[in-house]
Formats: C-alpha cells, sequence, structure tokens
C-alpha cells in the first residue's frame, strides 16, 4: 500500500530485499489476484487498520443502520480524538465514484452520538464472536477517556478513501474538498506478485 500522490506522476515502485538483490515488485491487479473487495481486502484492512489509519478503532463493518436505505459503509471507525471515520474501500482501477459515497455515509453519521456508537460497536464485537470485550469499556480505553465526553465526540467525520487507483475526477474532487477543510484522504493499494 502506497499513498496516493494527489496530482499526477507514477507511483514509485515497492521493492523487495533478496540476499543477493533489491528486485521491484510487479504489479498486478486485485481481480488478476483473485481478491474481493469484502471477502478479502475489507477483511484484512479491518485487522490492520494502522496500515492506512493509525490510532482508529473499526467500530463496524458494512455499517448501514439507516431506515429505508440499502447503503453500507464498508469500515467505520473511530480516532483518538473522537471524530468518526468513513473507510471507503475499491478494488477497482479507477476508484469509481467512492468519494461521493462516502460524502454520503459522512453525512450520514455525523450525528452519531457516544452511545450509539457503543451500540453499533458492540454489535460488531458480537458479529465476530468477541464476547469478552465490553464495547463501552474498550472505546473509553481507546479514547483515553473515564467517562464519555459528549461534547467531543463525533464532532468531526474523517473520510479515507482506498483503492486500486484513483481517477483524475476522484482526485480532483478530493483536492478541492480537502481546500475546503474536509479531511478526506486517498491511499493506493497496490497487489504484487
Amino acid at each position: 500500500m502506497e499513498n496516493a500522490k494527489l496530482g499526477g506522476g507514477a507511483p514509485k515502485p515497492i521493492y523487495e530485499f533478496q540476499q543477493e538483490a533489491i528486485v521491484p515488485l510487479k504489479r498486478t491487479t486485485f481481480k488478476d489476484a483473485q481478491l474481493q473487495e469484502r471477502r478479502d481486502i475489507q477483511r484484512m484492512l479491518r485487522e490492520n487498520i494502522t496500515v492506512i489509519e493509525p490510532d482508529t478503532l473499526v467500530i463496524a463493518e458494512e455499517f448501514g443502520d439507516w431506515e429505508d436505505l440499502r447503503r453500507r459503509i464498508d469500515l467505520l471507525g473511530v480516532d483518538r480524538f473522537g471524530s468518526l471515520v468513513v473507510i471507503e474501500l475499491k478494488r477497482t482501477e479507477d476508484g469509481g465514484h467512492m468519494e461521493l459515497q462516502a460524502i454520503r455515509y459522512a453525512a450520514m453519521v455525523s450525528t452519531m452520538t457516544f452511545d450509539k456508537a457503543v451500540e453499533v460497536f458492540a454489535h460488531h464485537l458480537a458479529s465476530r464472536e468477541r464476547t469478552d470485550v465490553d464495547a463501552r469499556e474498550e472505546l473509553l480505553e481507546f479514547l483515553g477517556w473515564d467517562e464519555p465526553d459528549h461534547d467531543l465526540f463525533g464532532q468531526d467525520v474523517r473520510i479515507v478513501l482506498a483503492s486500486a487507483e484513483f481517477s483524475r475526477e476522484l482526485t480532483t474532487s478530493v483536492l478541492w474538498l480537502a481546500s475546503r477543510d474536509i479531511d478526506i484522504r486517498c491511499f493506493r493499494l497496490t497487489c504484487p506478485r
């Protein structure tokens, strides 16, 4: 994985250090590697979210707790400052319209309270058979709080986009949003052979 350079330019190669040489890794597509978005990429990032978003706790996967809607956030997290983090993933070669999806999702979760986040996190833990973890205590510990700070929690929603590639239209939109103080980031996911 590598942080996408917005504004163009070819990504730098990734190298493997071997006993006798430093060899550039050849790239392939997620499709050719037979990696699926939800089954593989999303699962791996759920378990290792710090590779793209350090200091983030995943509290939900495929979150879609909205009446009459079928849309789902790939991964929903909370950062150490109490901000919600919408993480949208694509295995496509251009990112599709993921920035538009993520903006919609960010607006939809922007009113989430600490208590609702605990409920969502408890459901997520139960779905992963983690019944040994108390969602409220885990979230408070992650945030470094003794008690919930309802005025601080969820005051901002950050957006993280992770894809094999990003189209020029998408990066233009992301740069424009970032210039308007929307915390939105792109991470390029590469798949070496």
